[in-house]
């Protein structure tokens, strides 16, 4: 049993920076058949693979909308062949100026970020499923530490990223008679762009890595070592698991008194 992937068809949403970004290459430095998917794929990290040798293809949707996601994964399956695994991972979340109690978050990013980062999930498995066949094929969605122990003024988010826990449950138990293994990570904060405008001051920063046991944000690298093992032959008993990747930061209630 290894972490092998040649020959599998990998698909990757979110796929483009980041997380997402960490996990084509180590998929496609694994082997595997890579199909980069974003909202808008500017298209050079599938050149940069491609003068690399790794075989990978973009592919542009947007995961909120149904007709989309099974369009694209129509497509990906006719240029592939089929679909091993599903990495479920675009999402998105309010910036710091947007971050209110419930009574003054916005209706219009409360609607977004569910329709992105739950929908999302829903209309991409939904979409992929028939085209699932082989052995140890997988679905994988990526949650965040906020669905399970939710952080204030993050209402919309802590309830996407909960009910993409509970959703991808609900997934292991349905589809583990067909053979189609499902199962989650919850990164805790991870040092990128996107969390590093959170926290622009040595104070805040200071902040954030009291809550964290292992006093250091995680790289995305670490979250896509975890995706590589759970879609892995290594995971083949793994279905319905929720991994939280976040130095120890859930474990003794943390996220709750940050």
């Amino acid at each position: 049993m290894n972490m092998d992937f040649t020959n599998k068809v990998v698909v990757i949403t979110g796929a483009e920076g980041g997380i997402g970004e960490a996990m084509v290459r180590q998929f496609a430095e694994a082997g595997a058949k890579v199909a980069i998917c974003e909202l808008k794929c500017k298209g050079e990290l599938e050149k940069e693979l491609t003068a690399a040798g790794k075989e990978v293809k973009s592919f542009s949707f947007d995961v909120s909308k149904k007709a989309e996601a099974l369009e694209a994964m129509k497509q990906i399956a006719e240029t592939f062949g089929r679909i091993d695994v599903l990495i479920n991972n675009a999402g998105i979340n309010v910036g710091p100026d947007e971050r209110k109690t419930v009574e003054h978050f916005s209706d219009a990013w409360w609607d977004a970020i569910l329709r992105v980062d739950l929908d999302g999930v829903f209309n991409c498995s939904k979409a992929a499923i028939p085209y699932m066949t082989g052995e140890n094929v997988s679905i994988l969605n990526t949650s965040s530490i906020t669905g399970m122990v939710p952080l204030r003024n993050q209402c919309a988010f802590a309830s996407a990223k909960a009910g993409v826990i509970n959703l991808s449950k609900a997934m292991a138990l349905e589809l583990a008679p067909k053979g189609i293994r499902v199962n989650v990570i919850a990164p805790g904060t991870i040092g990128i762009e996107v969390t590093n405008k959170l926290w622009q001051d040595n104070k805040a920063m200071e902040g954030l890595l009291s809550h964290i046991p292992m006093a250091r944000q995680g790289k995305p690298s670490e979250i896509a070592n975890a995706a590589l093992f759970l879609s892995s032959e290594m995971a083949t008993y793994i279905t319905g698991a929720v991994l939280p990747v976040d130095g120890g930061w859930t474990c003794g209630g943390f996220a709750r008194n940050f």
